[in-house]
């Protein structure tokens, strides 16, 4: 990547030194209690009792701490489980003591544009003695684009995400719609025909929280009642409980207690505007769409929103997930965490997101994680033991029923001067990991086509990726609120916007997983082996690949031009392409949707019976 220029020496950086567990013990112990059938299934440790059984030893991390201080670096801290040591300083100081140098280099983002990035130049380094115990090095690389964290179109520039309210504005005119209240509503001819379509649909202005409920099958019944599901963000919303309250009025659910939301901070404030002022203009809805998705599917649920703060979006980020793990020392804060983000391939350390991972396990706490808005793999959803929730494209009808869903690749193309441009696909993410060996639950399940991959001159049985997977494409998006912040810097009015992405897929699939565990006197904890359990059952919607059979108007979404100067363009669903993804979506397991979409009541009976 091209070097746009050093880090400025005197800014203030926190960086975190990763301590190594027993990960060959803790993940034996993670599999014991996650696999039904096994004397330990079930019988979790509490935060303190994996400290001092898999935990590194206070000893390790003391003489840690004690290097960074004679570094020069300043508040220097033990984290509360010793999976990290802490410590501030002045970038010059910290590439000092890592024999590194921070730079700033020019990438190109999703969208096809150019963004900074920060990273270290070189592997960090650690004095001999320690390097034994240490896992890795996080705090390097400050902001990233955040284009990675919301579904990456390359129709955003022609359709921006407008507020729901405009386009209801636009839709009440005498002019053309240019979206629809359920699927199909309203089509449009294609003129000249791409890819052989002459008509497509309009896309959704955004799903209900009835609409997404039918599809899904959720019940009344179970509500998520008595289970608390932690959401990891790195922006605080804006009045998000009454936020929360205002969505559940405008869609029909009970409103919810005050007991039942909560919002906590972890890691350290980072004390500048660095990360997140590119998108101080921004709307960025993030969190709001995280709550409400898990409210639309568990109304009875608790929600625990942790925030992570630092000047690192990364670090920020696994800071939040682990405050979860922690929780007050005999119990975590929560037994489902869902985590609408992703961290590209080789930004952190693969074996501090794995340590994370496999602690979350050990403690019967299951860790969701987003498959990503780009085709391929990230370092948060390729790991073992994390459920990746991958995307679809959805097709609700007008009584709410199915009409279609595929796996989340759509081919856009651009329509100018009558004739078609085919700007590439966008989609979910997915794959087979270069890294992580094939785990005994997708044995049997996963097919070889999709397991096997070349790692140098041999080939290898690995991780697959997704594990399941629910609505992504913006195009059958969900319609989400939001609290405007006034320039007096008070919460104002209510507005909603269309909202997708895996980051709604994955608190979607959280939502059902606390419906599941309702009344359970355990938690599934790490669920993928009774996730894959069920594969080939009625627990799940097979998501097939696009079939020419199907009826024109649902293999495509019409993307009217916005009246900016935008061409109108069209949205191609399940398009698979080698060139610009190694994904497929086939009948069973597919590296776009894994086993599948939950099959509501069949979903949370299968759970029920796979861990009894």
């Amino acid at each position: 990547m091209p070097l746009a220029g050093a880090v400025p020496s005197a800014q203030d950086m926190t960086v975190q030194v990763w301590l190594k567990p027993d990960l060959a013990g803790a993940a034996a112990f993670a599999d014991a209690v996650a696999t039904p059938g096994s004397a330990e299934f079930h019988h979790y440790l509490g935060p303190a009792a994996y400290t001092a059984r898999f935990g590194p030893s206070a000893a390790h991390a003391r003489a840690v701490a004690a290097w960074l201080s004679t570094k020069g670096l300043t508040g220097v801290h033990i984290s509360d489980g010793r999976d990290y040591v802490s410590a501030t300083g002045p970038a010059s100081t910290v590439q000092s003591a890592f024999q590194m140098r921070i730079n700033r280099y020019r990438a190109q983002d999703p969208l096809g544009g150019t963004t900074l990035i920060q990273s270290n130049d070189r592997d960090v380094s650690v004095p001999a003695p320690l390097a034994p115990d240490v896992l890795g090095v996080t705090g390097m690389s400050g902001a990233r684009p955040d284009t990675t964290r919301i579904a990456a179109v390359p129709r955003t520039q022609t359709r921006p995400r407008t507020p729901a309210r405009a386009q209801a504005h636009v839709t009440a005119a005498p002019k053309a719609p240019t979206c629809s209240g359920y699927w199909a509503q309203h089509t449009h001819p294609l003129h000249p025909a791409y890819q052989g379509l002459s008509t497509a649909s309009l896309p959704v202005c955004g799903y209900s929280a009835r609409q997404i409920r039918a599809a899904y099958g959720a019940t009344w019944t179970d509500t998520g009642k008595g289970q608390t599901v932690a959401l990891t963000e790195d922006e605080a919303p804006t009045a998000m409980f009454r936020t929360l309250t205002e969505y559940a009025r405008t869609n029909h659910l009970p409103a919810p207690k005050p007991s039942q939301f909560r919002e906590v901070r972890a890691g350290k404030s980072c004390g500048t505007a660095t990360r997140g002022a590119a998108q101080a203009t921004a709307v960025n809805d993030e969190a709001e769409m995280d709550s409400e998705a898990v409210y639309a599917m568990a109304p009875g649920a608790t929600q625990l929103m942790v925030v992570g703060d630092g000047c690192d979006e990364d670090q920020a980020l696994l800071d939040a997930a682990l405050s979860v793990l922690t929780g007050d020392g005999k119990h975590p804060s929560a037994s489902i965490v869902s985590n609408s983000w992703q961290i590209p391939l080789g930004m952190v350390p693969e074996k501090t997101v794995h340590a994370i991972d496999v602690r979350a396990a050990a403690e019967g706490v299951g860790m969701y994680f987003s498959s990503g808005d780009t085709p391929g793999l990230t370092v948060t959803d390729s790991d073992p033991y994390a459920v990746a929730v991958g995307g679809t494209s959805l097709g609700i009808g007008a009584t709410d029923n199915r009409v279609f869903e595929t796996g989340w690749s759509s081919d856009y193309g651009s329509l100018e001067h009558g004739r078609w441009s085919d700007l590439g696909i966008s989609g979910g993410g997915g794959g087979t990991s270069l890294v992580h060996g094939q785990p005994a639950y997708q044995k049997g399940v996963v097919p070889a086509s999709m397991s096997r991959v070349r790692v140098g001159k041999r080939v290898a049985t690995d991780r697959a990726v997704p594990d399941i997977a629910a609505d992504a494409d913006l195009d059958t998006g969900l319609l989400t609120g939001y609290t405007e912040s006034g320039s007096d810097g008070k919460p104002g009015p209510y507005r909603t916007m269309v909202n997708a992405g895996t980051s709604l897929a994955c608190p979607l699939i959280a939502g059902l997983i606390a419906d599941a565990q309702q009344g359970r006197k355990t938690a599934f904890g790490f669920s993928n082996p009774l996730i894959y359990r069920l594969a080939g059952t009625r627990a799940y919607h097979d998501v097939l690949p696009v079939d020419s059979r199907m009826p024109q108007q649902n293999r495509a979404a019409y993307l009217a031009a916005d009246g900016s100067g935008g061409a109108s363009g069209v949205d191609v669903f399940g398009s698979q392409e080698r060139a610009s993804t190694d994904q497929v979506a086939a009948k069973g397991y597919d590296t776009m949707t894994g086993v599948g979409t939950p099959n509501g009541a069949a979903f949370i009976a299968g759970l029920r019976r796979a861990a009894p």
